[in-house]
């Protein structure tokens, strides 16, 4: 009987953790489409935190923080951050993404100088 508490506790624990984690990505991309950057920040710094454990979560989190530093105007920040999806995650539909994002940077003029060859070399 003890042992059968303990596993239904472990296991609402686990879900409670997962529950909150969602909790802070959906609530950073609320963020986002309402164009609050500070608040997308914030969510993904909480979301970051709870999924040490889920690195798979990793991408997503970094492509969201991407897209928030070019609202900011922050566009070589921005394709840092896309270059780290690319080079940690290559197999990843966010590094997909990341690759996409970098070239559309590029083609509208955001990043220039050297910049733009360091966003080259690892696509």
């Amino acid at each position: 009987m003890r042992t059968l508490i303990i596993l239904t506790l472990l296991a609402a624990v686990g879900g409670c953790t997962r529950w909150s984690l969602d909790h802070h990505l959906n609530n950073a991309y609320r963020s986002y489409e309402r164009g609050n950057c500070e608040d997308v920040m914030l969510e993904l710094s909480k979301a970051e935190r709870k999924s040490r454990s889920r690195q798979y979560l990793q991408p997503e989190i970094s492509l969201l923080r991407g897209q928030c530093l070019e609202r900011q105007s922050l566009f070589v920040d921005a394709a840092q951050t896309y270059q780290f999806i690319i080079a940690r995650y290559p197999a990843s539909e966010y590094a997909y993404r990341a690759k996409a994002r970098l070239e559309t940077l590029q083609q509208l003029g955001r990043l220039t100088g050297s910049s733009a060859k360091a966003s080259v070399a690892p696509l």
